[in-house]
């Protein structure tokens, strides 16, 4: 048989081969031609999701458990192509708390300028570009501007990371928006981190589009997480803590976190009542259980002594004296001798401990391993001499 007719055999076999002709069809949602299955750079990445980085991959499912099926959702009510929730496993790996060199957060790594155009809220209660689903909002309204731009997919996940401008740049520069040529690795006409953007995102996708091919029957259940724990957006008061509210609906305060990252301080902005994101399995106790938290009881209660400032008061805390400010409604910063504060410290957050007989500031500072130092200036203390029945906040 000769080279050509065996060459031609292997060609057709491999179009005609099932995983390919699904694999393409993922293609397809993007706009990309098949042949880009024969890139050798995106297969060497493919490859590598399943051999030496196979465990990394993993481990970024594991974390988006959390998020993957809100995610989907998103995506699939907007009629945006599925591939783009591996858009935002590549951007941030499934971290919330993701944060780039250049100062972009959360999952869909978004800069402030972009994500206030968005709509996103960044002050000094939240971050909404670390909530999984107000920022999965706003990636898709910009995901859909480009795509309206430019009238592909692809160079819409493109411009997502370096820019409009710099994809009409390099069409212009290269003639042509194909995509083969827009990667040539030659004549860059992009970035090299935007030339294996693509490739990342689609060797993210389509490993999970074979994931039978690569994991085991347990490794599996990781790339169909269940619908029932997708998010679901709920209203409370403001100034909630995470506890009272977890404690409401029988979740654990550390896992209603992990859903809510926007949260700064472990409680909603005061004042206003805020949005939480809880699992869709807990929406019905809620909707039977909640009832808002007394404040005075799900915080510390600071009463001003004389000569005190809420700079000061603040400082021992460790919080900013905006905060308590905005939490106990004061203008202007005036406060008076034995004015009960409330304190949104998140409880375990800092110790308060009443001095006993035979205590020193050294005896306390080794008991919860903290320096001498930090004791002194949480607490305005000028000296080592302490009392019996001094009150000190002592920084956990």
């Amino acid at each position: 048989m000769s080279a050509f007719l065996i060459a031609g055999t292997l060609h057709a076999s491999l179009m005609t081969d099932p995983v390919y002709i699904d694999d393409a069809k993922v293609l397809e949602t993007l706009d990309i031609p098949s042949g880009f299955l024969r890139d050798p750079l995106f297969r060497r990445f493919k490859n590598d999701l399943t051999t030496r980085k196979r465990n990394y991959y993993l481990r970024m499912l594991r974390r988006g458990q959390s998020y993957i099926p809100t995610l989907r959702k998103m995506l699939a009510k907007e009629d945006v192509p599925q591939v783009f929730l591996y858009m935002a496993m590549a951007e941030s790996h499934f971290d919330a708390h993701a944060r780039s060199s250049a100062k972009a957060v959360g999952l869909w790594q978004f800069m402030p300028k972009t994500a206030r155009l968005y709509g996103l809220k960044i002050d000094r209660y939240v971050d909404e570009r670390k909530d999984p689903v107000r920022s999965t909002e706003a990636a898709i309204a910009y995901l859909k501007r480009l795509y309206g731009m430019f009238g592909k997919w692809y160079l819409a996940a493109l411009a997502y990371n370096c820019g409009e401008g710099r994809v009409l740049q390099a069409i212009k520069k290269a003639g042509s928006d194909d995509l083969h040529t827009l990667l040539d690795e030659k004549k860059r006409y992009l970035p090299r981190e935007s030339r294996n953007y693509l490739r990342k995102i689609l060797s993210l996708a389509l490993v999970a589009n074979n994931a039978q091919l690569s994991f085991t029957k347990a490794e599996l259940k990781l790339f169909n997480p269940s619908d029932s724990e997708r998010l679901v957006r709920v209203r409370v008061n403001g100034g909630e803590s995470m506890e009272h509210i977890a404690r409401q609906i029988g979740m654990s305060t550390k896992a209603l976190k992990e859903l809510n990252p926007q949260f700064k301080y472990g409680f909603t902005p005061p004042q206003k009542s805020s949005f939480i994101n809880i699992p869709l399995s807990k929406v019905r106790i809620f909707r039977t259980s909640y009832k808002p938290g007394r404040q005075k009881s799900m915080y510390l209660v600071h009463r001003v002594k004389k000569g005190e400032t809420l700079s000061q008061i603040a400082y021992r805390y460790g919080i900013h004296y905006k905060v308590i400010a905005s939490f106990n409604k004061i203008r202007r910063g005036i406060i008076y001798p034995k004015q009960e504060l409330v304190i949104p410290i998140p409880k375990g957050s800092i110790h308060r401990y009443k001095v006993k007989p035979g205590d020193s500031i050294y005896k306390i500072a080794r008991r919860f391993g903290v320096k001498v130092a930090t004791i002194k200036t949480r607490n305005a203390l000028k000296s080592d001499i302490i009392h019996v029945g001094d009150r000190l906040v002592i920084p956990n």
